[in-house]
């Protein structure tokens, strides 16, 4: 007896530790049979197939495994003739032990769901969506009607707003009821902030900078930056609000962006796999910004979590180093500091030295003799030179980064180049010149001010005029 009791609390500590750590999802497709279907799961902008199963004759077949699922949005991928057919999406949350019975083609409005209020409340919201999205099209296609006035338009915004306001109630109400499900987290991370109204300050006037600073304080009040389902949505939301977030709401500066993402990385601390995503998708947005002199927040994030140690426990060392290069690359040439001297032979074999160029401005040029771009945009540079030397006080310092000198003097021959030429190979300085000057692309273009400072980096040859009158107008506010 005592043996029997026993094997039934084994019994019992086994299947509650399989339903508690575990997963098993059963499904029937009505109509489906003897054919292959794939569980797949979404992950930022990528998918990924995690398993395989073989539908029978009934149309039933079962994905389970002793570990349980991460939280986040899944789907069916049906194999076919032809290609694999994606079928449908479903939530995974803290229930993995449910079944969903549907038919096709509405193979949402058909679903049965069973042993799970998660999904229940995934496709009956998915299902009253669709209802509202029939609701409206007669609306929306009288508002679309460009021969109609506003006034005939009148009535069908009113219905579309009251349909509008609708959903967002029924929304609030999952919200209200149902925090924890895997469909109210969805729900939520693509619910926008409501930014409320313009307030007045105690003078009585508008205070036109709340909205902005509301926007930013409360952005990520529906988005949990620590809860990793966020990184297993349909779309890649996670990183789009990153994008977002420090491109549109900080001033483009490395100190306001950095300081940004310090903060952002500090509440998707609390879980490692979002931490980990967060730090890559940011290091990302920095890698080749935009941006003029932004690079430096990608210098910052690896001192910060790289060069520290931080993400050594996901990463390889072959990409930490890769990441450790770049960074080096860029912080030996960021604005502020001051630019590396250069020594190299000219045309004529003659050592010519970045320091011994006496101008207010120059131009250092990296470029390739045989590179298309180069050719294109080199006459232009030979234009903007001979027009602009004495305006700006100018000189370039062009650097072949090639290593063949017949190849150099046939290019200052061909484009009349009158300014600095050297072989970048051909160097009296130890350390390689693509270490010292990030120039990755030919060509690149930095200009240095009369102390050798870098003050510009990756400009554009059509740029150079209104950047150097900008300069120009600095120069004389600060002497003012």
């Amino acid at each position: 007896m005592k043996t029997l009791l026993a094997l039934f609390v084994l019994l019992f500590i086994s299947l509650a530790s399989f339903a508690q750590n575990g997963h098993k999802i059963d499904f029937k497709v009505q109509g489906w049979k003897d054919t292959t279907v794939y569980l797949g799961r979404y992950h930022g902008e990528s998918t990924v197939i995690i398993d395989t199963a073989e539908v029978n004759s009934l149309g039933a077949f079962s994905f389970q495994g002793e570990k349980p699922l991460p939280c986040g949005v899944y789907f069916l991928v049906k194999k076919t003739t032809r290609a694999n057919l994606k079928v449908f999406d479903f939530v995974v949350g803290d229930d993995q032990s449910f079944s969903l019975e549907t038919s096709s083609p509405d193979y949402v409005t058909n679903m049965k769901v069973a042993r799970d209020k998660d999904n229940l409340l995934f496709f009956e919201n998915a299902n009253f969506n669709i209802e509202r999205s029939k609701e409206v099209a007669p609306y929306l296609k009288v508002l679309k009607d460009s021969s109609l006035t506003e006034e005939q338009k009148r009535d069908a915004r009113q219905s579309f707003t009251k349909v509008s306001e609708n959903v967002k109630a029924h929304q609030k109400e999952l919200m209200a009821k149902y925090p924890q499900t895997m469909t109210v987290r969805l729900m939520k991370a693509f619910t926008p902030i409501e930014v409320p109204d313009l307030p007045r300050k105690a003078n009585g006037h508008i205070d036109s900078a709340f909205q902005l600073k509301y926007y930013r304080q409360h952005y990520f009040d529906n988005f949990d930056l620590a809860d990793e389902a966020m990184i297993r949505l349909p779309q890649p939301v996670y990183q789009q609000k990153l994008k977002e977030y420090l491109g549109n709401l900080f001033v483009p500066q490395p100190d306001s962006v950095t300081k940004a993402i310090y903060a952002v990385v500090e509440k998707a601390k609390q879980n490692q796999e979002t931490y980990k995503y967060c730090v890559v998708n940011c290091i990302s947005l920095y890698t080749r910004p935009t941006i003029m002199g932004l690079d430096e927040v990608f210098v910052n994030l690896y001192d910060q979590y790289f060069k520290t140690g931080e993400m050594d426990y996901w990463i390889d060392a072959k990409t930490k180093q890769n990441i450790q290069e770049h960074a080096d690359k860029i912080r030996s040439s960021m604005i502020g500091r001051m630019g590396a001297n250069l020594i190299m032979q000219d045309e004529n074999l003659q050592p010519k030295s970045l320091y011994d160029v006496k101008a207010k401005y120059t131009i250092l040029y990296f470029f390739r003799p045989d590179c298309g771009h180069c050719r294109e945009e080199t006459p232009k540079l030979v234009g903007f030179y001979n027009n602009n030397k004495e305006k700006f006080g100018l000189e370039v310092f062009a650097v072949s980064t090639d290593s063949s000198m017949k190849k150099l003097r046939d290019f200052i021959k061909e484009f009349g180049t009158n300014w600095i030429t050297v072989d970048g190979p051909r160097s009296y300085i130890k350390k390689h010149f693509l270490n010292l000057y990030h120039a990755d692309t030919t060509p690149t273009i930095y200009i240095l001010d009369d102390k050798k400072k870098i003050i510009a980096k990756g400009i554009t040859i059509d740029q150079l005029d209104g950047f150097l009158t900008r300069q120009d107008k600095i120069r004389k506010l600060g002497k003012g």
